[in-house]
């Protein structure tokens, strides 16, 4: 399972790799969103909030029409379901994002973990471990949580 998983990575990040995988020319992309999938996927099956968010944050950060967002869901989803670890994402976004990049897909987690309203230890532990191995400070990391969480009440007075 592990071969199949380097074999998906260095497909996506090949330039031969099939067009219905290349989104960007660091394969970023589709790390970053597996690694949001995670997020979202681990109290159980996304909810359609959390599913209309992400594929909202990806038509909005990355700048993407809803059909492409659609298949870079899909792909991730793909690519994150045979995961072991983090580490091959994260690995592929050290190699091509720059820290103010690496801070957004920390945000963007963030936003996902807040978008049901209910944040688990889960959520906040894989979003801690993703923000260290993408060498996002503690301080960033609890910044953007607070951040992201105000915006939430600001937008959703109920939470």
């Amino acid at each position: 399972m592990l071969d199949k998983l380097r074999q998906f990575i260095s497909d996506v990040v090949s330039p031969t790799a099939p067009d219905e995988l290349i989104f960007d020319d660091g394969g970023y992309r589709l790390a970053a969103t597996a690694l949001l999938i995670h997020v979202i996927s681990l109290d159980g099956e996304p909810s359609e909030v959390e599913r209309s968010k992400l594929h909202k944050l990806l038509e909005t950060r990355f700048d993407l029409d809803s059909t492409t967002a659609a298949r870079l869901i899909a792909s991730a989803t793909l690519a994150e379901g045979e995961a072991v670890d983090l580490y091959n994402f994260t690995s592929v976004i050290m190699r091509s994002v720059n820290e103010q990049g690496r801070l957004r897909i920390v945000e963007m987690m963030w936003e996902l973990v807040f978008a049901d309203g209910q944040v688990t230890e889960f959520e906040e532990n894989v979003v801690w471990r993703a923000a260290d191995l993408l060498a996002v400070s503690s301080r960033d990391r609890v910044n953007l949580k607070r951040q992201v969480a105000a915006q939430q009440s600001e937008t959703d007075p109920a939470n």
